[in-house]
């Protein structure tokens, strides 16, 4: 790849809402280029020219399941697909010497670490939310808890279609890693992730959760500070997954001539943490 010469961006996934959204993008920003689609074997989609698949003048290229040919092509791939699929497309990007930005949600802590390992060898961009307001709202949680004592009870609220499959959502779970790096304490031991039946009083300085789905709704997170007397609360509301697109295809370029490791969107904005 020369300096000047656009960058060649797959789409994992490429046939799934958020699949075509992606390739719209990347098509349409300057200085990207579209170098190619996956599927997994088997899918409808497959041989499918990528233009025609998200509605466009045919393109010459199909969805492909070949996926050491769509890594070859490639100087970055955009994955919003699953867990066990974005540790195994790491794997790749790091053989391949392929940038990766993962906006996938829901891993364990052995795949967080699997793709940990992987960014070893190349950038890797991972976030729970790719949404540029949402990263900003992901600094101001970790500022203002920061800057109010535990008098203060976080409270973290977030609501996603129905057919969402994880809980707490991946932004509402960075959002409270936010709060307790603010705060200054270990997440795992403050995160109140359920409460059900008779739970007792609020724990001071715990991280609450609660977690709705229903409808359509691409996704509404609240951060609240509550004290005795009056509530700060950070808000953003999600109308169209374009936005989830514009900050990969954002980060994905920002990865151009960037030495391996693990990023989040908050090196993409060149937040520095005080």
């Amino acid at each position: 790849m020369t300096e000047n010469a656009p960058l060649r961006i797959g789409v994992l996934g490429c046939a799934g809402r958020m699949g075509q959204t992606l390739m719209r993008l990347v098509t349409d920003t300057p200085g990207s280029v579209l170098a190619g689609g996956l599927e997994r074997p088997g899918h409808a989609a497959v041989g499918t020219d990528l233009g025609v698949l998200i509605g466009r003048e045919p393109c010459g290229l199909a969805v492909s399941d070949n996926v050491e040919r769509l890594f070859d092509a490639a100087d970055a791939v955009l994955d919003f697909t699953a867990p066990a699929a974005s540790v195994a497309y790491a794997e790749h990007a790091a053989r391949a010497g392929v940038a990766h930005v993962i906006g996938t949600t829901g891993f364990s802590a052995a795949q967080d670490t699997a793709i940990a390992k992987a960014a070893i060898r190349v950038p890797i961009v991972k976030s729970g939310n790719m949404s540029l307001g949402v990263t900003l709202l992901t600094e101001l949680t970790r500022r203002v808890a920061a800057a109010l004592d535990d008098e203060y009870d976080i409270e973290i609220a977030e609501m996603h279609h129905r057919h969402k499959v994880d809980a707490p959502s991946g932004t509402a779970l960075l959002l409270g890693r936010a709060a307790a790096d603010g705060r200054g304490v270990a997440f795992d031991a403050m995160a109140d992730r359920g409460r059900d039946g008779h739970s007792g009083a609020r724990g001071r300085g715990h991280i609450g959760f609660a977690a709705l789905r229903g409808g359509d709704v691409v996704g509404d997170h609240s951060v609240l500070f509550a004290a005795d007397g009056e509530t700060v609360e950070l808000r953003h509301r999600a109308t169209d997954r374009g936005i989830f697109a514009r900050g990969a295809v954002k980060a994905a370029l920002w990865t151009r001539g960037r030495p391996p490791g693990l990023y989040g969107m908050a090196d993409v904005l060149g937040f520095d943490k005080e």
